[in-house]
């Protein structure tokens, strides 16, 4: 049926799933034809070489933190990525007020359970960043296990998000699930120092500890395990481990980072966001892939720095917003300027 000669609004009264559209370019006519299957979703049909991501993060309206941070990076990459946001709010919260939504664990369920009922939970990986409360948490372990079910080689990517500098801004009770049932199904694990000491009871005050800090994780779970910040004698580095195989020794690294004068938000979900797309197109090079990674935040950050001195503001004087969409470039094919230096 054509849609100028049957009115509109009785197309639309035909259940969508039924419906199929075709657009022919040289006369802007859309067709709909009538049948008892839906098209395929192409995304499983005929996937990426790299993969599906399911993303359960953070979302805001305006600025790049949580899913806003990690989705479009990942699209860059080659990744088909589903979001699911976890809160929906004004703007983050770092700004004086903020508005919005917080998704609840039996919303979530329901997400899932709507996808299942089509046939749409088959993903290569599943990316979590930050999670507020022990419900939601539960919840996500959950479709951790169910989309397992479904693809047992899922890879989960797992940002602990529980703090920094000393400072929890999570439930304490968080830090326990997170310790002890996250992590074990968790296949990357990406903590800052903070988050890393708090999984491994450890403290962290030298390179040695944070090496150290990497080979409890792996003995809990996760193959793969990036601190992306650690601090030690007023230097900036980031150490990542990779245990290709059990009862052999991980095979470690260090990347030196400069210390910018300023605070982003963001960075850390972009940072993990990076280091999945990368780790995937080498799964046995996390050295390089951790480069890459860094390469590509670095040149976003100093991009973000400079247009606010352009701007004339102090970048000292508040959280910065990234510059995500002025810096694809280096996000797509970033200059490799941060090398990895291994551990014997």
């Amino acid at each position: 049926m054509w849609f100028h000669s049957q009115p509109f609004c009785s197309v639309l009264r035909q259940p969508l799933r039924n419906l199929h559209f075709r657009i022919f370019p040289a006369t802007h006519i859309f067709r709909a034809r009538i049948s008892g299957m839906a098209p395929p979703i192409l995304s499983l049909a005929l996937p990426s070489e790299t993969g599906r991501v399911l993303s359960i993060q953070s979302h805001t309206v305006q600025g790049y933190v949580g899913n806003k941070s990690a989705v479009f990076p990942l699209q860059l990459l080659g990744y088909d990525v589903d979001p699911i946001n976890s809160v929906q709010f004004s703007n983050h919260t770092g700004y004086p007020t903020f508005k919005g939504q917080v998704l609840n664990g039996k919303q979530l369920w329901e997400l899932i359970e709507g996808l299942e009922e089509n046939n749409l939970l088959y993903y290569t990986h599943l990316l979590t960043g930050y999670i507020g409360s022990v419900s939601f948490l539960n919840t996500v372990l959950e479709v951790v296990h169910k989309l397992r079910a479904v693809n047992p080689k899922l890879t989960y990517v797992c940002d602990p998000v529980m703090g920094d500098e000393g400072k929890l801004y999570v439930p304490p009770e968080l830090v326990s699930v997170y310790r002890e049932k996250v992590v074990p199904v968790a296949s990357m694990l990406t903590p800052n120092q903070f988050e890393a000491e708090k999984l491994t009871r450890s403290r962290i005050e030298s390179e040695s500890d944070g090496r150290e800090a990497c080979n409890i994780l792996h003995a809990a779970g996760p193959s793969k395990v990036v601190i992306t910040s650690i601090s030690i004698d007023g230097n900036l580095l980031l150490i990542g481990s990779h245990l290709n195989e059990e009862g052999e020794s991980p095979k470690q690294f260090k990347i030196r980072i400069p210390k910018i004068p300023a605070y982003f938000t963001g960075t850390g979900d972009l940072m993990t966001a990076l280091l999945l797309g990368w780790s995937n197109k080498y799964p046995d090079d996390l050295d390089k892939a951790a480069e890459l990674a860094v390469s590509s935040l670095q040149a976003l950050l100093q991009r973000t720095l400079n247009d606010y001195k352009k701007a004339d503001h102090d970048p000292k004087s508040s959280s910065l917003e990234i510059r995500l969409i002025q810096s694809q470039d280096d996000i797509r094919n970033p200059q490799v300027n941060f090398i990895a230096e291994r551990y014997n």
